[in-house]
């Protein structure tokens, strides 16, 4: 897998977690700065470095689930393994500037 190849599929990955919201925000999680890595192997298995709101997120047990069904679902991809980390801890500014803006953070 060329170096284009794994930006064009990672672009495809990027779109596909986009489509998974944060069930308390109406921001996506990919917006909102919970992805912390994608890598892409050449055989182009996928691993998502994650993190959640909090430590107490209420969706902690099936989001990562969600996560993993929508990079699964993008054309292309092979194996999907998420790793959930606290390391960094989350913040207001991981999120993107239109997520800012949403909730009026900017």
């Amino acid at each position: 897998m060329n170096t284009i190849e794994r930006s064009l599929l990672e672009g495809e990955i990027i779109e596909s977690l986009r489509t998974v919201f944060d069930p308390e925000l109406p921001i996506n999680i990919y917006d909102l700065g919970l992805i912390y890595d994608i890598q892409i192997a050449d055989t182009k298995d996928v691993k998502v470095v994650m993190t959640l709101t909090s430590p107490a997120c209420p969706v902690a047990g099936t989001l990562p689930g969600e996560v993993e069904g929508a990079v699964r679902s993008t054309p292309g991809v092979g194996n999907v393994s998420i790793e959930l980390t606290w390391d960094p801890p989350f913040t207001i500014e991981m999120m993107s500037e239109e997520a800012k803006l949403i909730l009026g953070l900017d």
